[in-house]
């Protein structure tokens, strides 16, 4: 195994998505029941690619290990979907690289915001988001399966005026 994981930029269909594609599913499914599934096909493959958006894999020993993307949110904000560790390399902090590279790639495309929710039954993105300076968008303490999805929100600063930030 090497020691630092490589950083590859991918479209939708590469088949190197299969894992993300395979344990999201299954982790949808199993949190939130088999109409979850429809997820992740709910948008067009090309939100996920410049100049709007991005999708970014680690890989190790030619292995997708982790990965997650964003899409335009707005003229400022991009929006980030599907930040995934796959289950074998959990603990080790590679969702903390994939929010650096998915942040980096924000910025060189103009956002100044990130914004993001996830599911009230996934405690783990919750503790992510909070521990990588995500502001909540709504009351920690009231229980998360009363509000539903769970908004933040990353102020990344002003945009870079060239694309070597």
């Amino acid at each position: 195994m090497t020691d630092t994981p490589v950083a590859r930029r991918v479209r939708w269909e590469d088949p190197a998505t299969g894992p993300l594609k395979e344990e999201l599913t299954h982790e949808y499914v199993t949190r939130y029941g088999d109409g979850a599934r429809a997820e992740l096909t709910r948008y067009d493959p090309a939100v996920f690619t410049p100049p709007h958006g991005t999708l970014v894999l680690l890989f190790e020993d030619g292995e997708a290990v982790a990965g997650g993307a964003f899409m335009r949110h707005d003229e400022r904000t991009a929006e980030l979907k599907r930040i995934w560790t796959h289950s074998r390399h959990r603990r080790r902090g590679l969702a903390r690289r994939v929010l650096v590279e998915l942040e980096r790639d924000a910025v060189a495309l103009g956002y100044s915001r990130l914004y993001l929710t996830t599911g009230p039954r996934q405690p783990e993105a919750r503790a992510l988001y909070l521990a990588t300076g995500y502001a909540p968008l709504f009351d920690l303490t009231a229980d998360p399966l009363t509000i539903g999805h769970l908004p933040f929100e990353k102020d990344l600063g002003a945009p870079c005026a060239h694309v070597a930030c």
